[in-house]
């Protein structure tokens, strides 16, 4: 049942990602992608931190803790979903954010791509060319 958890999640997210990239100015794609779809996910993960948290040992205090958390196969998948929500949530609000701010979306494609594989350094790229091609501070809005 993980296992198909996993897939399903994972094709969810793909979908979500490639709205971003292929359909980015369609009216409803980063609606689906940067809220549908990461919210799906969150309910997932909701459930599955519900039903399985408490049944782990280990914790978020120390690195040795959240090993041991996500030695349990189910808190292991409760991890990856989080990520897939919130790197899926983050990619659609550099899309829009591009939009509003004028930067080109073949620009944001590689950041996109890094959200995507690499969270939080799609993150930073996506700033930095921002705030280069708009002339912006990073956090203006």
């Amino acid at each position: 049942m993980l296992d198909t958890i996993f897939s399903a999640c994972s094709s969810l997210a793909l979908l979500g990602w490639g709205l971003l990239l292929f359909l980015p100015r369609q009216r409803h794609a980063c609606l689906v992608a940067g809220l549908g779809i990461p919210l799906a996910i969150a309910v997932v993960y909701a459930v599955l931190i519900a039903l399985y948290f408490g049944r782990s040992e280990g914790g978020f205090a120390t690195l040795a803790g959240v090993a041991r958390l996500f030695q349990n196969p189910a808190l292991l998948l409760a991890g990856w979903v989080h990520y897939l929500a919130f790197d899926l949530f983050i990619g659609a609000w550099e899309t829009r954010d591009a939009q509003h701010h004028g930067v080109p979306h073949l620009l944001v494609v590689p950041c996109l791509l890094l959200t995507f594989m690499l969270g939080p350094i799609g993150l930073l790229t996506y700033v930095a060319i921002r705030s280069w091609r708009s002339g912006t501070r990073p956090l203006a809005a």
